[in-house]
């Protein structure tokens, strides 16, 4: 084995590929700190790609006529997200496929549709706008009820990936987290060094701060690190794929206190269109099997999207696991959370929209100043851009 023996000296070494990881990764290195990301499988493959993309404006937290806190710490965020995807901020998103502008936000005709919409428009920053019948999306025009436009824009999650990653191509590290991967500690328990082994060849990183952002993988680098592995919590979801000749729709029906579905557009690899749908669908889904989730969600989905005829799509069903800091109640935190323990960081964004905040609340945190330089890791294996799920889903049902 070729070892080396001249650690490599970092201010931070950040571990997880996803929108959190890679965020964080391009502010440190826009501000001048030593940073590498490791990845051990591919980025954006936990939770990142798996998500529907909506950069949520706290529409959802304000259904039930309350100011959410929730809303309050998603209210900017939108903003800064929408000035990096028109190349107006850094890091420059422009690069980035956007899905659909905004979002639509309709309800049925039912009086528990009615309030939730109140509350949403009460409370939201941003407040939806009602459009008249004849700008309604093809796939609602025969809906008996109200659509407006909500400025919620969607991203194509694979795409955002690839290019902040493109940034980043030789401070993104590929590991072996089973037996690649061996931390070192100093005498007060800090992290003094960072192994890492691929076939022949093994590298050293001194990191002066670690940060963890890898999602549900944060639980086993915690253990690694012996360090508490329950201080995260696991909230599943069991979405829906529905794919055929779909119209294009994007947005969520309220039904009172929650948004009874979500569902987001795009083209998969064949050419076809594919339905991405979550919101109360998925967590009702969680404990149903893939067929009788499918049943279930169709029949959401026809009451809520009345135009849409389903006898030639075909459906799917993945399981996505929302990792966040544990609360004392097992529900969502509020917004970012952070556990600083020595020099090392634990990060849970909750929610995609978090990540530029996560970046901000994480250098805050580090006690130093920037190196003022940037570091290059040739001849290392670098991780891919995971795939969105319809392109990995083996099992397509039909429904009669």
């Amino acid at each position: 084995m070729s070892v080396d023996q001249n650690p490599i000296a970092l201010d931070v070494v950040v571990i997880g590929g996803g929108v959190a990881g890679l965020w964080l990764l391009d502010a440190l290195h826009r501000q001048g700190y030593r940073c590498v990301l490791l990845e051990a499988h591919q980025l954006g493959s936990g939770q990142t790609v798996a998500s529907q993309g909506i950069l949520h404006g706290g529409m959802k937290y304000t259904l039930s006529n309350l100011i959410d806190p929730g809303a309050k710490a998603v209210a900017q965020m939108p903003l800064i997200w929408r000035d990096c995807l028109a190349g107006e901020a850094e890091p420059n998103l422009s690069q980035t496929r956007l899905r659909t502008d905004f979002c639509h936000l309709w309800r049925t005709g039912s009086a528990r549709s009615r309030f939730g919409m109140t509350g949403a428009r009460m409370v939201l920053r941003v407040k939806p706008t009602e459009i008249p019948k004849s700008d309604w999306p093809e796939a609602l025009r025969d809906l008996k009820g109200q659509v407006y436009n909500l400025p919620e824009q969607v991203l194509d999650t694979a795409s955002f990936v690839a290019d902040l990653a493109s940034k980043h191509q030789k401070r993104l590290l590929k590991i072996d987290p089973e037996n690649g991967l061996d931390f070192e500690r100093d005498q007060t328990g800090n992290v003094s060094a960072i192994k890492l082994t691929d076939g022949d060849h093994s590298l050293t990183l001194a990191p002066k701060h670690v940060v963890l952002t890898a999602g549900k993988g944060n639980a086993d680098l915690r253990a690694k690190l012996e360090l508490d592995d329950q201080a995260m919590q696991i909230r599943p979801l069991h979405m829906v794929m529905v794919k055929g000749n779909l119209p294009k729709l994007n947005g969520h029906c309220t039904d009172f206190s929650q948004t009874r579905v979500t569902i987001t557009t795009a083209m998969a690899s064949d050419g076809q269109t594919v339905w991405t749908v979550g919101g109360q669908v998925s967590e009702d889904g969680v404990k149903m099997s893939p067929e009788d989730l499918v049943r279930h969600a169709k029949n959401e989905i026809m009451a809520v999207v009345p135009n849409v005829d389903f006898s030639d799509a075909t459906w799917s069903t993945y399981r996505v696991d929302r990792a966040e800091r544990k609360t004392a109640s097992g529900r969502r935190p509020e917004g970012v959370t952070l556990m600083t323990e020595g020099n090392v960081i634990t990060a849970w964004p909750t929610k995609l929209v978090l990540a530029p905040q996560l970046a901000m609340d994480v250098i805050s945190k580090l006690d130093m100043q920037p190196a003022g330089e940037s570091v290059c890791i040739e001849d290392w294996p670098r991780p891919e851009v995971a795939p969105p799920p319809w392109e990995l889903a083996q099992n397509w049902m039909t429904l009669d």
